[in-house]
């Protein structure tokens, strides 16, 4: 007999994690992964089943829920299911207990709530006429239905804070008991993590009340108004109908002594009413506003993903709503660059040519590059993608509206959360992309200018080639800037290959003078010799505020077979100039981002595996900052490139003669004509040997140099130069500017023939 298939979870209302449940004597206890949502516990052998097989669901509203020991629990539902779980540790087995409790709590209530819709469809009465009478009764009873749920909330805390005070009580009173002896340490240590327990829920409760009561007393002069305007609309309506009563008689009197009545006699009040009806209903719904999301809950940033309240999904809701209507308001305000002038968006394409398939022997090549950088081997386009490393940079502005949201921000805090959404959305674009982007020639460029589409200019020049650099600068006329300089260094380990990029990110907020930096992670490309190959970004980021002082800190989970979190996870959290954290952040670098308030933050339990204490975030419900794009249609044939991805390499007129769509080998390569692609990339690089060597000479004979000062590169970029950031001092190369203005005249005299 099959097992039900669990409902898909809702984001803020779902906690996951490994138990171990009971089988059999033989196997005794196995470990399984088990997803709470919507009052529903179903169970999987792995994480990778959820979205195929379900091992066993159980239906909490109709379930107990009984404690064993320190890490013990079953959950039956009166003999026809019963699972005996292990925890790991007291303190896991607690927040599953008090997760279980709260679920079941909000399905018995949820079940009764739909029982008692049923009766009430039979015996109520019918809605008020007019759409005005049927939105106020609809807000009144959401409003209503909200503070309900408010005490039902407040009533579970209370009994779950009366359960852990009886067992912190009963703890205390054996550790009263207890002789110093062996057992003093295992008793102390009981009585802390349950002290802990205690205090949170405790903390969670006085929260829930104080927001209640804020709620109420918010509420109370709302309902004063509209009951008030009630009362007014009424006095009005039957003033109405007197007058209508009136006019009915006057118009049968006037047409039993008339041959031939005027059809527009009875014109003036209907339009009177209607008139009258509007202003009533445009009244009254000035006097309303939304309820504010306000739930705290208790959050450990290490399972924040899963720490969702599901007792403030009404207000969360009307929250994000209200979010979504002020961004769309600021997107069209008159004075955004976008609406100021209007001009034709150009279509650009959605498919390039099907990758062809070639079969090549990586060993073949790769056995004697062991240990030599990646920019030293030659390699073939067969493991290219038809894209240079420019353009590859340039695509980190996928996400660039996250910015655009940042430089309106009027909390430097919350401006880092989207900063720091940015920053991790520049990895999206690459879960697929085993493919390597061409290395760029010295004194190649690429510009992107989105500037009627999205209000940015971008371009890149290779500013050296050992090592190899490429400096990156953004405008956008949305108030923001973005500048960099990438060195890649790059080593073939045999089993896979490490990509580390070196070098700093600017960005810059025109309004409020904020400067943020920050590194990148590392990339690995593992199977290099067999399997299929796959990519995974680890590693650590510092993103800092050098005008404030704020910092958020992100890592890039690596991936491994035997961890218990979900593939390519990132965590982070915002503290200010002082340490204190402000926001956590939580999410994948493949899928989308998240971000919740911190309201009250504590040191918690001791870690079983590590002895470490974690530190336990009181924060809102979890909001969404970033997610990704859908990849266009027949992506796996297009070398799993993004929309922005298929456009990059899309010929256009009056770009510099250095532009990376000029490259011949690149082009025949995106034509599927790889053979020819191969002799043309051998071409270009020996053309660039031959110029680096060439200028090496001239170097020598102009300076009188020594032996090792003919090795010196003494390329000078043409649209960057060497310099200092103003505001941190770190050495880089800068925009000189001068590119877009040579555009314009379409003067590229002074450009170098590299192609």
């Amino acid at each position: 007999m099959s097992e039900p298939k669990a409902s898909t979870p809702t984001p803020g209302d779902t906690y996951k994690g490994w138990l171990f449940k009971w089988t059999n004597y033989i196997k005794g206890y196995q470990r399984r992964w088990f997803v709470l949502s919507n009052g529903l516990l179903s169970y999987y052998r792995t994480q990778a089943e959820m979205g195929h097989t379900c091992r066993g669901t159980i239906n909490l509203a109709t379930a107990n829920i009984a404690v064993e020991d320190s890490c013990n629990f079953v959950i039956s539902n009166g003999g026809a299911q019963t699972y005996h779980l292990k925890a790991s540790s007291e303190v896991e087995r607690q927040r599953w207990i008090t997760a279980l409790e709260l679920a079941k709590a909000k399905a018995v209530r949820m079940q009764a709530e739909s029982d008692d819709s049923g009766d009430d469809c039979s015996t109520s009465s019918p809605p008020p006429s007019g759409q005005g009478g049927g939105a106020r009764n609809s807000e009144v009873q959401s409003t209503l239905r909200t503070l309900g749920s408010k005490v039902e909330d407040l009533s579970t805390c209370n009994d779950l804070i009366a359960k852990h005070g009886s067992a912190l009580q009963r703890s205390l009173s054996e550790l009263e008991g207890v002789r110093l002896g062996g057992e003093t340490g295992d008793k102390i240590r009981q009585v802390t993590e349950r002290a802990t327990l205690f205090r949170i829920t405790s903390n969670a409760m006085i929260n829930a009340c104080r927001d209640f009561l804020a709620l109420a007393q918010a509420h109370s002069k709302r309902w004063q108004k509209a009951l008030q305007a009630e009362r007014e609309q009424r006095v009005r309506l039957e003033e109405t109908l007197e007058q209508l009563a009136k006019q009915h008689n006057h118009l049968e009197r006037a047409f039993r002594g008339a041959t031939v009545l005027p059809a527009s006699q009875t014109s003036p009040a209907g339009e009177s009413k209607d008139a009258s009806d509007e202003d009533d209903e445009i009244e009254f719904f000035d006097a309303m506003e939304d309820v504010p999301e306000f739930i705290t809950v208790p959050a450990d940033p290490k399972y924040h993903k899963r720490s969702g309240s599901n007792i403030s999904g009404i207000s969360s809701e009307i929250g994000m709503d209200d979010q979504s209507l002020d961004e769309q308001s600021l997107a069209s305000n008159p004075e955004s660059p976008q609406s100021q002038e209007v001009e034709p968006v150009r279509k650009r394409r959605t498919r390039i040519p099907d990758k062809p398939n070639y079969s090549l022997n990586l060993w073949s090549i790769m056995k004697n590059c062991i240990g030599k950088e990646l920019s030293k081997i030659p390699m073939p386009v067969n493991f290219n993608e038809p894209i240079s490393m420019l353009q590859r940079l340039s695509e980190d502005l996928e996400y660039s509206e996250l910015l655009d949201k940042a430089a309106k921000c009027q909390s430097s805090l919350e401006q880092l959360c989207y900063v720091a959404a940015f920053t991790v959305s520049s990895y999206s674009t690459t879960v697929h992309r085993t493919g390597k982007p061409f290395n760029p020639l010295l004194g190649e460029t690429y510009e992107l200018d989105r500037l009627i589409e999205s209000g940015y200019r971008s371009l890149c020049e290779q500013v050296s080639h050992h090592p190899p650099a490429a400096a990156h600068h953004v405008i956008s006329e949305r108030g923001w800037t973005l500048r960099q300089e990438i060195t890649v260094a790059s080593k073939f380990r045999g089993k896979y290959l490490s990509i580390m990029p070196l070098g700093s990110i600017h960005c810059i907020f025109e309004k409020s003078n904020n400067h943020y930096t920050w590194k990148k992670v590392t990339t690995t490309v593992h199977n290099i010799i067999v399997g299929k190959l796959w990519i995974d970004q680890s590693g650590e980021i510092d993103i800092v505020n050098h005008n404030t002082g704020d910092r958020c800190h992100l890592k890039f989970a690596p991936y491994s077979y035997f961890s218990r979190d979900v593939a390519r996870k990132v965590t982070g959290v915002v503290t200010d100039k002082e340490g204190k954290a402000h926001f956590v952040l939580s999410g994948t670098w493949d899928e989308k981002m998240e971000f919740s308030r911190v309201m009250q933050s504590s040191r918690g339990g001791e870690n079983g595996a590590e002895g470490k204490q974690k530190t336990v975030y009181q924060t809102l419900r979890a909001r969404e900052l970033w997610k990704k794009n859908p990849l266009p249609e027949g992506a796996e044939t297009m070398y799993y490139f993004s929309s922005l991805a298929l456009t990059l390499n899309e010929p256009e007129e009056g770009v510099a003669p250095t532009d990376s769509r000029l490259r011949p080998d690149q082009r025949l390569m995106e034509a599927g004509r790889w053979d020819e692609a191969n002799a043309e990339k051998q071409r270009l690089e020996e053309k660039q040997r031959s110029v680096r060597r060439e200028r090496e000479r001239e170097a020598a004979r102009t300076a009188n140099s020594t032996e090792e000062g003919t090795h010196q590169d003494n390329y000078k970029a043409m649209w960057f130069e060497r310099g200092e950031d103003p505001n941190t001092g770190e050495a880089m190369h800068i925009y000189r500017g001068g590119y877009w203005e040579a555009k314009e005249q379409g003067s590229w005299e002074a450009c170098p023939d590299i192609f």
